[in-house]
């Protein structure tokens, strides 16, 4: 499985991510997790050691001089517009059991996009990750699709669209669905957050009827006082830990 997410700040993506990528891993998967959004911290949702301390891709400027032949932020010259890249998951990935992680970092962004070596780097990566590689892929990415293009598009299984209930959040979805189908990924699912009655559930499906459900998680303490202690929220006592299980099975 290719697996895609996204959903506006704070609904709680990234602990989505973490509950979906430790279930995988404890039902025996081999798993690639991809940090793809500049402000999170999938690291250590995932439990992962020292993984603040994981320096994205998109900032290392030897390898990226490296692979693409261009200096970051330079004006002008040529640079490689796909760049050797089969061997980073290995030796730039930390691990956790079954788990490899990876921190991509930010793709610049504005009007089409960035045509520079970073971003090159970035999205040659991605396309060897969702098209080449045997493992599960799981990507947590910000409110947006930029590491995606036309061709890893066609090969991503899901793109999982997290939202709470709210007019902010679900109009933030409906724009994600919009640029998704620009790049012809149309296999859209939502995961409704932070539920706290079937009154929220029936809010978001009365809202949200052109999107198909996956699954909903309960809004729950335990899982913001994970947050608060910096443990992963796989390791607390959780019913979002049997939603997401459910959630794989429909997967």
């Amino acid at each position: 499985m290719k697996l895609a997410v996204s959903g506006k700040g704070g609904v709680g993506k990234t602990t989505f991510s973490a509950l979906l990528i430790r279930t995988l891993n404890e039902n025996g998967k081999h798993v690639l997790a991809i940090d793809a959004d500049p402000d999170a911290n999938l690291g250590s949702a995932l439990g992962v050691k020292d993984s603040e301390q994981i320096v994205p891709i998109s900032e290392m400027k030897d390898l990226v001089i490296e692979r693409t032949g261009a200096t970051p932020g330079a004006i002008g010259g040529y640079f490689s517009l796909n760049p050797k890249v089969d061997d980073l998951p290995e030796t730039l990935s930390a691990r956790l059991e079954n788990i490899k992680l990876m921190r991509l970092g930010g793709v610049q962004k504005g009007g089409a996009g960035c045509i520079c070596p970073e971003s090159s780097l970035l999205k040659a990566l991605v396309r060897h990750i969702v098209l080449q590689r045997d493992e599960v892929v799981v990507l947590d990415m910000e409110a947006g699709i930029e590491h995606l293009g036309r061709a890893t598009a066609k090969a991503v299984d899901k793109l999982i669209v997290v939202v709470e209930p709210g007019r902010r959040s679900i109009d933030t979805a409906a724009h994600i669905k919009q640029l998704a189908a620009e790049i012809r990924l149309t296999n859209v699912v939502v995961v409704g957050n932070k539920i706290r009655s079937e009154k929220d559930e029936a809010f978001l499906r009365d809202h949200m009827p052109e999107f198909e459900f996956l699954g909903f998680l309960p809004f729950d303490d335990a899982l913001i006082e994970a947050d608060l202690k910096g443990v992963s929220p796989f390791e607390t006592d959780s019913r979002a830990k049997t939603a997401v299980q459910e959630m794989i099975s429909r997967l």
